[in-house]
């Protein structure tokens, strides 16, 4: 992280539910949006990866499930059930496919994305 990142403040940390997720707009230098799924540990840790599935090609995977693969917390998207990293986005069943990831932090009780 970098001190010249833009954060964007997403929402409180206590309007996440714990070990689910949530979809989110994140707001770029462009005038697209990107559509995010945060997911919050119940050590409050956070995560924010793209919600697009690459392989049913919808905005879903917020809706998955968390899991861990290993020692590597992951989540499953609900449709074909691929597994993706949380942390980095590489999807576990294909090694050349992978999602992106947002750097997160929290501040204030409020979680902020780096766009």
């Amino acid at each position: 992280m970098t001190a010249d990142q833009n954060w964007t403040n997403i929402c409180a940390l206590q309007d996440l539910p714990c070990d689910a997720g949530v979809a989110a707009l994140l707001h770029a230098d462009t005038p697209e949006e990107t559509q995010i799924a945060l997911f919050r540990t119940r050590d409050d840790a956070v995560y924010a990866i793209s919600n697009f599935d690459p392989f049913s090609e919808a905005n879903v995977l917020a809706r998955g499930i968390l899991c861990s693969i290993g020692e590597q917390l992951a989540v499953a998207s609900p449709v074909l059930k691929e597994h993706f990293d949380l942390s980095t986005g590489q999807c576990f069943e294909d090694e050349n496919v992978s999602i992106a990831t947002f750097p997160v932090k929290i501040a204030d009780g409020n979680v902020l994305i780096a766009a």
